[in-house]
């Protein structure tokens, strides 16, 4: 049975799964790591969400203030054994709605080319490429994707 938690960045179930994500994005973003990695810190993110599959942290994600109107979805993971089962989209769902209830219009994210799996997820969600924002203009590896909430 799959439950939702509306937490903070403090939480130690987010920090452990967040440690394992970090993990996996070093291996997939080899000598890039270090400057995805400063755009990854948890310092207070006040919007977290984990996803329990009875008592243990599967997934997570967060989103953080990105303008007036705008989140930045964040931090998205779900553990290897637990993938291919609906649990990101429970996340993501629960952080649009979130995002919503603080009367945000829209969200951004970012994912990487290597990551098939995660620009499928995204559009399967109503989510659609943009030109890269921000800090990942220049990237090639990036891709930006936007959804109206």
């Amino acid at each position: 049975m799959l439950s939702i938690q509306r937490t903070n960045s403090q939480n130690i179930h987010f920090k452990g799964l967040v440690f394992l994500l970090d993990n996996f994005l070093k291996n997939r973003d080899g000598e890039d790591h270090a400057f995805y990695d400063q755009f990854n810190k948890l310092d207070d993110i006040k919007h977290v969400v984990i996803c329990f599959e009875n008592d243990e942290p599967i997934g997570c994600g967060a989103f953080k203030n990105f303008d007036d109107t705008t989140v930045e979805i964040k931090r998205m993971f779900v553990k290897v054994n637990h993938r291919s089962k609906g649990v990101a989209t429970v996340v993501l769902k629960e952080l649009e709605k979130w995002a919503v209830e603080n009367y945000y219009a829209s969200a951004i994210l970012e994912t990487v080319k290597e990551q098939p799996e995660a620009i499928a997820l995204y559009k399967k969600n109503g989510y659609s490429i943009l030109p890269n924002f921000g800090q990942y203009q220049n990237m090639e590896k990036s891709i930006c994707m936007h959804k109206n909430l």
